[in-house]
């Protein structure tokens, strides 16, 4: 077994190469550009500890690994270009170093190199995997269309906003450790008690996310600060303000919603604290924490082993970035 931390710089050296050919340069270099700007690496991590919680790291783990972080990577790329967002990761995105048109087609291009990383997984893995990977690759862009068809709405209920952050933040994570334990050989009941580890993880991750982009340091954080109030992208944070707030604070909220004051996120961060959202998204977290927790004691394996997942899962949630 490995601490997740190991298996970061595993997954690092592995990943931290060329993963395009060099022409046209136009297309690979930005490429190779978001690829290099780094992140967390959770996903393929994910999928290494998936893996390895069920038997020894196999090569095809690692092919798997590969191809959920160039998908995360399209994703997240395109997610900047909806979002209109000018940071990533505390870099340009995208689509403002280069262009739209050439966002687009280095999010599609990974895609594309995901699906060939996919190719030489062992056949008798081939066909589960393939199918986990299109499923969650379709979640997740229901999910984004979710999103923005909820930023079109004056209300959205948090039953919503978590349908909608399951599909597109959760089932990735869900589908890493799964096809992990799919190379690793997991059976059925273990593999589904896995993916709902990962789906309740998901949430809280998505939860500390939400707070941070409101109340986190944005050098540390590496997004624009106050990013979801400025552009009054439905949150964990502003969906209950919105349920909670007394009528003196949801006359100020919605005026903020419908204007742009030079002052907005500051003015909005008030209400949130006023009406004590940061303590109720705190509460929250534990409660998808603990449901994550349950699925993994119920997989029957070697306690010794959920280690390095329960270490990694701590980790995200007391995440300042």
């Amino acid at each position: 077994m490995h601490p997740f931390q190991e298996l970061i710089e595993k997954f690092n050296q592995d990943f931290d190469t060329s993963h395009f050919p060099s022409q046209p340069a136009s297309l690979y270099e930005p490429s190779e550009y978001f690829l290099k700007i780094g992140g967390k690496r959770i996903r393929p991590v994910l999928c290494l500890l998936g893996n390895e919680l069920f038997s020894d790291l196999h090569p095809d783990a690692f092919l798997a690994a590969k191809a959920v972080e160039l998908f995360h990577n399209f994703s997240l790329v395109h997610d900047d270009m909806m979002d209109e967002a000018n940071l990533r990761r505390g870099q340009p995105t995208v689509h403002t170093k280069y262009d739209a048109n050439t966002a687009l087609l280095v999010g599609d291009i990974m895609v594309i190199r995901a699906y060939e990383y996919l190719q030489p997984i062992q056949s008798n893995h081939l066909s589960k995997i393939l199918g986990l990977f299109n499923q969650t690759a379709r979640e997740v862009c229901e999910g984004q269309q979710l999103d923005m068809d909820y930023a079109k709405r004056t209300s959205v209920s948090m039953d919503e906003y978590i349908h909608m952050i399951t599909l597109k933040t959760s089932v990735l994570l869900a589908a890493s450790l799964q096809m992990g334990a799919i190379i690793g050989g997991a059976g059925e009941h273990n593999c589904s008690h896995l993916y709902e580890f990962g789906k309740k993880l998901g949430i809280a991750f998505q939860i500390q996310d939400d707070y941070l982009d409101a109340f986190g340091d944005a050098a540390v954080f590496g997004k624009d600060a106050g990013g979801d109030i400025k552009q009054n992208k439905k949150t964990f944070l502003l969906i209950r303000a919105l349920e909670t707030a007394n009528p003196e604070q949801l006359k100020a909220l919605n005026a903020l919603l419908t204007s742009d004051p030079a002052d907005k996120v500051e003015q909005v961060l008030a209400i949130f604290k006023d009406c004590k959202v940061d303590a109720w998204a705190e509460a929250l977290k534990q409660k998808y924490m603990q449901e994550a927790l349950a699925h993994l004691e119920a997989i029957a394996v070697v306690e010794a082993r959920k280690k390095p997942l329960i270490d990694l899962a701590n980790y995200l949630m007391n995440r300042n970035k």
